[in-house]
């Protein structure tokens, strides 16, 4: 259910700011939004799974105030994020 250092090392090399950058807002919004995904997927096979139905949502609502702060801060960079994840904005 968790990312390999493979896939996280693919997606900080697509968000990152400059190189070696792992601590961004972009780079960590898309890693959630990683995370997520393969959480939804797990819970679709596995419905009474409820302690991984927690974890989801508060990974949801992390990555929710992160990209209330990065709205707040550089929207340019948000709607980019947004429209290369598929997310949806409001």
């Amino acid at each position: 259910m968790a990312l390999d250092t493979a896939q996280k090392a693919q997606i900080v090399a697509k968000f990152a700011r400059r190189e070696k950058d792992t601590g961004s807002a972009e780079v960590q919004i898309a890693l959630l939004t990683e995370r997520i995904t393969l959480l939804t997927t797990h819970l679709q096979a596995n419905p009474k799974d409820f302690s991984s139905r927690l974890g989801l949502l508060k990974l949801v609502g992390q990555r929710k105030r992160m990209m209330k702060y990065l709205k707040n801060k550089d929207y340019a960079v948000y709607s980019k994020l947004v429209s290369e994840l598929n997310l949806r904005d409001k």
